[in-house]
């Protein structure tokens, strides 16, 4: 590692943050853990190694290539890919032993054009409903109606039937409610019709979390893994944010009234005061809209002022500190901390949108039981990932 800037994970977070929440489900309810987005940003990889370890029963990705990241890495679990693939890439689903979203009849007609019925093995599919995120899904009986016909194909198994809530981690329940009302409707259909359908489910990380009755079969477990969770609303479960941000002073300069900082000289002095250069800027996911923002030095607060560059940026010190003093943008350091969900209020996002921002420009330290850190590699990541 040659940079000042790294991340690190904890990877016992991930499977302590698993196991915590197996506990609270009940017992013949299955886990998938949702590693889409690199996993949040902590690494999908390794971030599905510590999921498995630590409970869960398949991952959930957003997208085919997501999935094939995986299964190259010698992953065995089972993947549901959450959006809608090309209808002509269905072979290399099946040949990858991957679980499809569907959405539409015009998708199955589609996709028959590049897989006739009883060609190159099963085609397992999962149905999604659009109960009021407005995302994507079917919406209407008459859709169901029209794609159940072709679920009903000797070559296609539906392994799940499943929605997304638009508000579970909000306070105000009431929208979630009506979404969980259409979705039991919706399951009626689905039951109705005959088909064998493995897994309903409608939970992800929030909703499983507050309404454990919601679970169902199955429950989708993504940003609650990494630590997470509207922890204000469910005040009897602690989960542990995973990933930290560190840096070093690169340089302390001390910056006369009346001087500036930054492009644009976006910042002035209003005061003789100290500098920091800080290795990190927006090619690294630390935007321009984290100005403002504090870091952790020397267990002190210290403001980015100043424009943020690409590669650096600069921060108030509240005294001289050396060349080389760590910095803390995200985790703990003298008796304070700087999480995901602060610096996400500050700037108008959520927690996840920070740890998934990071680019591969800053490198991944993995940390084991007992502070135990290492670089993690694709072959280290297939032990026990194999099954």
């Amino acid at each position: 590692m040659y940079r000042d800037t790294w991340a690190e994970v904890d990877l016992d977070c991930i499977r302590t943050n698993m196991r915590t929440i197996r506990r609270k489900l009940p017992r013949a309810v299955k886990m998938m853990a949702v590693v889409k987005a690199d996993g949040y940003g902590h690494g999908a990889i390794e971030a599905a190694g510590a999921a498995v370890q630590g409970g869960a029963d398949c991952l959930g990705v957003a997208y085919l290539d997501e999935a094939l990241h995986l299964r190259d890495a010698g992953i065995k679990l089972p993947i549901l890919i959450l959006t809608p693939i090309r209808p002509e890439h269905v072979s290399v689903a099946i040949e990858h032993d991957l679980m499809l979203t569907v959405t539409s009849s015009s998708w199955m007609k589609e996709m028959r054009a590049y897989k006739p019925e009883k060609s190159f093995g099963r085609l397992q599919l999962h149905v999604k409903c659009d109960t009021g995120l407005g995302r994507i899904g079917l919406r209407t009986r008459q859709e169901w109606l029209e794609l159940a016909p072709w679920l009903r194909a000797s070559d296609i198994e539906v392994d799940g039937f499943y929605t997304h809530f638009a508000t579970a981690g909000q306070e105000d329940t009431s929208y979630l409610q009506q979404q969980a009302g259409r979705f039991l409707t919706m399951m009626e259909w689905a039951k109705q019709s005959g088909l064998a359908i493995g897994h309903y489910h409608c939970a992800g990380s929030a909703a499983a979390l507050r309404f454990p009755y919601l679970a169902m079969d199955m429950v989708r477990i993504g940003a609650a893994i990494y630590g997470f969770y509207p922890d204000k609303l469910v005040p009897h479960i602690r989960l542990r944010p995973a990933l930290s941000l560190r840096s070093r002073l690169i340089q302390v300069k001390k910056l006369g009234k009346g001087e500036c900082v930054g492009y644009d000289n976006s910042y002035v002095a209003e005061e003789d005061q100290w500098i920091g250069t800080v290795p990190i800027g927006y090619a690294d996911g630390w935007t321009q809209s984290m100005q403002g923002t504090e870091m952790l030095i020397g267990g002190r607060r210290a403001k980015v002022v100043g424009k943020i560059s690409m590669d650096q940026l600069m921060v108030k010190l509240p005294c001289w500190v050396s060349e080389g003093t760590q910095v803390t943008l995200i985790g703990s350091q003298g008796g304070d901390s700087l999480t995901c969900k602060e610096l996400a209020g500050s700037t108008g996002r959520v927690s996840q949108e920070v740890s998934s921002s990071l680019t591969s420009r800053v490198e991944r330290v993995y940390i084991q039981a007992e502070g135990n850190q290492h670089v993690w590699n694709v072959n280290t990541a297939k032990a026990g990932l194999m099954s």
